[in-house]
């Protein structure tokens, strides 16, 4: 089982989370996509854009930060941070 937790940040809180499933059988970085893209849907957020060092602090911690920069449209919050909870083995 793959699980991401994903979480929204504002002012050093906590605002929500959710962690999202999946169990299918798919490349680490589809479920990654996918599992973001649910945590966005269940929050009605657009999906951020990978920068550079989204993607670099992903590979290095098994999570990342996304902020206004990785957003098209104008959100009000400080940042969406994603980490990997459980990966399959």
């Amino acid at each position: 089982m793959f699980r991401l937790w994903v979480m929204e940040w504002k002012d050093s809180h906590l605002v929500r989370d959710t962690v999202v499933e999946n169990g299918e059988r798919d490349t680490r970085t589809h479920k990654v996509l996918k599992a973001l893209e649910e945590g966005c849907r269940r929050f009605d957020l657009a999906i951020p854009i990978w920068l550079d060092s989204s993607i670099s602090d992903f590979k290095r911690h098994a999570g990342c930060r996304f902020t206004q920069d990785a957003f098209i449209e104008e959100i009000d919050f400080d940042y969406l941070e994603i980490r990997v909870l459980e990966e399959d083995m």
